[in-house]
């Protein structure tokens, strides 16, 4: 795991000083070793070093191939590696880590040693022969990659910080990310909060030389479990053979996960996911796991009896780590400094990272991915349940508005004006409520606080795309609501934030969820498997008797905090500094922000929606943009 950089264009002296201030910004996530190359006239290449595998100096980077004609910066890491190295026999290896083996792999098969990958990773490799350069990201976009092109110069970097530090980027708020963000409270990719700066998206590559840049797909997940459906395989429709290919898979993924050569453990929340995680561990690996629980000393927030139960039966090493609610306060600021694109809800794994990583741990293992694959959250029910009510779509649609309101007044919430929202619309299918369901700020929100024509909506507009109904396109309603849950609040939120707040700490986590394997499957069974009668009842059969019943049948809790309490009290002037930079920038109207708070202090508004705004503003006045 590490940080990489670069720029394409202009090998000189200037360049690169751009880009040892782009590496210097990505101390914290490499700070084992930092490494420059260049051939002085087209590229630089910057690398700063987290060791996971070989952790000796032959394997830093930029590393270059055995030839001299390749040279990589790569950040992830490729778990298949050694059997990866087997195939690769006429190569003359001088490390025993991944990095090398993905050079190889890349001279030996081209770009199609991507679908051989099974990791996370973004990476630049150089062909000094051919004078072009190759990006990737990795399937599931796990791995960052942002890029800015201007002047006849390509610059990329694992974060939005080191391409600001190059000072070759105007720090200019993007107005279409700006209405993203309020809407998600995230960007969703290709777009960012910065005018020019984009993400490689997920599952893509780029070839750039003196001519041209061009991004092509090299997976997409639709496709794929698209492709294994229609194959019609038992487990795709079958209990018994889809439980035991869940089992195998998953099972395997864990195993490969657990390669490393420095101290790794599990984050052990108590949940089924994590919980699965780290039952597996115990059985494929040869030592025992450490578990790492952060607990809080008010009992209202703490789950760690759950963790204890499944820590006994797994015999691990568990650590419980207690926080008090000031221990918690007391990191927001550092949370919030740490934010590389902000996002409503990045303190939470701030925290818990920070904890693990003093405890003396480098990597460790997440259930990140089990309620996306296999219908975990409370949006794959209400979609249910939605489709079963699309007769009321047949009333006249002056009517449905009337119902709406109605229902609003009688029930003012967040979900009522969602309904009203639904019942004002042509259509209650998936690719219609899903965008409305994951909404922060509704549309009449975000009129008042711009005051812009607001662009399209992206994530509606994905949906509309990937989601409806047609012609080659016959995924099961539940795949579609877990496309629509991975392409957005999974990979723009959880993701980037896990990323960003790990890496805060050089604290890299893995997520067994993600195996692209595991991900194809769960997108190819049938719902009846699915879902038979509960939320994630295939993966819990799947794994049989591991798991207890306390743990299965435990109400869903995740990582609630006070907050509203908190942003009323100790957190009310970090609230109004973010709030107070939005307006005295001239990025929102005064009055309308002034409106959400009032509502958030009389309670008619929920604290996410006001906390949203307080990271961006934070975050806008920590990097100066107007």
């Amino acid at each position: 795991m590490c940080g990489i950089t670069g720029i394409h264009g202009r090998g000189d002296s200037a360049a690169l000083t751009a880009t040892h201030n782009m590496t210097a910004a990505l101390a914290h996530r490499g700070p084992d070793a930092e490494g420059h190359w260049t051939d002085e006239q087209q590229v630089v290449l910057g690398h700063r070093r987290l060791s996971i595998l070989d952790t000796s100096e032959g394997a830093n980077q930029p590393m270059e191939s055995a030839c001299g004609r390749y040279v990589i910066a790569f950040n992830g890491e490729v778990y298949n590696y050694v059997e990866l190295r087997t195939e690769l026999t006429d190569y003359p290896f001088r490390t025993s880590g991944d990095t090398e083996v993905v050079l190889a792999a890349l001279k030996a098969w081209g770009t199609d040693a991507l679908s051989r990958f099974n990791g996370m990773f973004a990476f630049a490799l150089w062909d000094r022969q051919e004078e072009c350069l190759l990006l990737a990201r990795d399937r599931m976009g796990i791995k960052p990659l942002y890029l800015f092109q201007s002047d006849n110069q390509l610059l990329w970097a694992s974060e939005v910080r080191a391409l600001l530090a190059s000072e070759r980027i105007p720090r200019r708020l993007d107005r279409g990310g700006l209405v993203d963000f309020l809407r998600y409270q995230t960007v969703h990719g290709p777009g960012t909060l910065i005018e020019g700066v984009e993400m490689l998206p997920a599952g893509h590559l780029l070839w750039a030389d003196d001519n041209e840049v061009t991004v092509e797909p090299w997976w997409d997940a639709a496709t794929a479990g698209r492709t294994h459906a229609e194959a019609g395989e038992p487990w795709t429709y079958a209990a018994a053979p889809a439980q035991q290919r869940v089992r195998e898979l998953l099972m395997d993924s864990v195993r490969l996960r657990m390669r490393s050569d420095v101290p790794f453990g599990a984050f052990l929340s108590g949940g089924i996911d994590s919980s699965a995680v780290v039952a597996l561990m115990t059985e494929v690996g040869d030592r025992r796991v450490s578990t790492f629980n952060v607990a809080f000393q008010e009992d209202a927030f703490d789950e760690s009896q759950y963790a204890r139960v499944i820590a006994e039966k797994f015999n691990t090493e568990h650590h419980e780590i207690r926080l008090s609610v000031d221990d918690f306060l007391e990191a927001v600021p550092d949370a919030l400094a740490a934010t590389d694109h902000p996002s409503g809800d990045g303190p939470n794994t701030y925290v818990v990272s920070q904890a693990t990583k003093k405890a003396g741990i480098t990597v460790a293992l997440s259930g990140l991915g089990g309620d996306e694959l296999f219908a975990g959250y409370p949006v794959f029910k209400r979609t249910v349940e939605l489709l079963e009510k699309r007769w009321a779509m047949a009333w006249p649609k002056g009517l449905r508005r009337l119902a709406g309101a109605a229902y609003r007044t009688a029930r003012p919430s967040m979900a009522a004006d969602k309904l009203a929202t639904l019942l004002a619309g042509d259509a209650l299918d998936p690719a219609s409520t899903y965008p409305v369901s994951r909404r922060v700020l509704l549309e009449p929100d975000v009129r008042r606080l711009t005051q812009l024509d607001a662009p399209p909506d992206s994530v509606a507009t994905w949906c509309r795309s990937h989601l409806d109904v047609k012609p080659g396109l016959d995924l099961p309603v539940l795949s579609r609501i877990s496309l629509a849950e991975m392409h957005t609040y999974m990979q723009h939120v959880l993701l980037r934030d896990t990323d960003q707040m790990s890496m805060a700490h050089a604290l890299e986590v893995r997520v067994p969820f993600l195996d692209h394997r595991l991900v194809e499957t769960a997108l190819a069974i049938a719902d009846p498997i699915k879902w038979p009668n509960t939320p994630k009842e295939l993966l819990t059969q799947a794994l049989g008797e591991r798991l207890p019943r306390e743990i299965i049948d435990r109400p869903k809790m995740g990582f609630t905090l006070p907050w509203d309490v908190w942003m009323r009290g100790p957190l009310a002037d970090t609230c109004h500094a973010g709030l107070d930079a939005l307006t005295r920038r001239d990025i929102l109207n005064p009055a309308a922000v002034q409106d959400l708070w009032t509502g958030f202090e009389s309670g008619r508004v929920t604290w996410s929606r006001v906390w949203t705004l307080v990271a961006l503003g934070q975050w806008i006045d920590r990097h100066g943009l107007e």
